[in-house]
């Protein structure tokens, strides 16, 4: 298991971007959670296998459709006891 800390800047507020972010999190089995920032930015960690983690960071380069992502800043966590996905 792997935890890792996403900051995703852009336009990501207002665009579905953390209930899209749950979703693809689910489908990869990981567990962690999405929540919007003050600054505009969103922060998303997510907790499970490696390969899920860079599955969903190359997803989180995209978001959906309405969403226009600047950059996406990846920092290591420590490994939270989270279960499932949330948006914050």
């Amino acid at each position: 298991m792997a935890a890792v800390r996403f900051f995703v800047k852009g336009r990501v507020q207002g665009v579905f971007y953390r209930a899209s972010t749950r979703e693809q999190a689910m489908a990869l089995g990981l567990s962690g959670y999405a929540r919007n920032l003050e600054d505009g930015r969103v922060e998303v960690v997510a907790i499970g296998a490696p390969t899920c983690i860079e599955k969903l960071e190359r997803w989180l380069w995209q978001g959906p459709s309405s969403a226009q992502v600047d950059e996406v800043i990846r920092e290591a966590c420590e490994e939270l006891d989270i279960e499932g996905f949330r948006t914050r």
